[in-house]
């Protein structure tokens, strides 16, 4: 078969990056176009070869590879680049999924088209997109957010800067911080529908739909899952009742200052900061600073 960087009139060869979908969990996932893709390759740059080779070897597909991710991009693209314009076809690849869905992907297609190489994409498996189409919540408009931040205060300012997009959020998590996000998201975001979805398309795929409560309640008592995890939320109801200020203030207490949770509360609430902030102190036995200042 004709490489897809091969010229069909005789002319000098152009250089083609090609962005290839790998399985996120069966092998019996990958498309026959990215096989073909993979075969023909001059070079095959991956995020982490070790977890490509069992890919390409799974497929008897031997060709070269080279490393290609967050701590080695900006030395590796100048690279990439020139064997591309050298005329070569250099096909990327995560670890599992669509390339540039949270790796450093798009800025070598920034690159490329800056070059005037190129650029084609062999679609493929998505663990964002077959995780929203499973949870059964609104798939017309979504939001894919990646990882939220590990700390619990940088965690509840992203939810609160995310509450109003009127639109499914999804997250990616890990087991151990599961239940807190879910705490987190409840507490800023109110208590919407959403679902966890873990393991897709792997023996153990599991799709565990409630509550934000319902769901947080769950994890802290079952214990942290384990595989890979993405959090779909429903996007804001204008017809949820109010959240009761003390109830989520309380809750909020219990895991950060009174700064930290009346920001929280108020993004969550929509209430003025100024006022949810005075209640907090009240809750928590604080006297407002002589000042009036927080």
């Amino acid at each position: 078969m004709t490489k897809p960087s091969d010229s069909t009139d005789g002319s000098k060869r152009r250089g083609l990056l090609a962005l290839v979908a790998t399985p996120i969990g069966n092998l019996g996932d990958i498309a026959a176009r990215a096989l073909e893709t993979l075969r023909t390759a001059d070079l095959i740059a991956c995020e982490d070869t070790r977890v490509t080779a069992k890919l390409l070897q799974r497929f008897e597909i031997k060709r070269p590879t080279l490393p290609y991710h967050d701590h080695n991009a900006e030395a590796m693209r100048p690279k990439l680049i020139e064997r591309l314009q050298r005329g070569e076809t250099v096909a990327l690849v995560s670890d599992a999924g669509m390339p540039l869905i949270s790796d450093p992907g798009y800025k070598l297609v920034q690159a490329a088209t800056a070059a005037s190489i190129a650029v084609t994409v062999i679609p493929g498996p998505s663990a964002p997109l077959a995780a929203l189409v499973l949870s059964g919540l609104p798939s017309d408009r979504f939001l894919f957010a990646g990882f939220l931040p590990a700390k619990d205060g940088a965690r509840r300012s992203t939810l609160a800067e995310l509450k109003a997009v009127p639109a499914t959020l999804l997250f990616f998590e890990t087991g151990p911080r599961l239940a807190d996000s879910l705490d987190a998201c409840r507490d800023v975001l109110g208590d919407r529908p959403a679902a966890v979805a873990r393991e897709l398309t792997k023996l153990h795929e599991e799709v565990r739909r409630g509550g934000l409560s319902e769901l947080a309640r769950h994890y802290h008592e079952a214990g942290p899952p384990k595989g890979e995890i993405v959090l779909v939320i429903a996007p804001p109801d204008e017809t949820a009742p109010e959240i009761d200020i003390d109830e989520a203030l309380q809750r909020a207490l219990r895991d950060m200052g009174v700064k930290e949770a009346a920001t929280a509360v108020a993004a969550a609430s929509g209430r003025p900061r100024r006022e949810i902030y005075t209640r907090a102190l009240a809750l928590s036995g604080r006297r407002p600073a002589s000042t009036g200042t927080e």
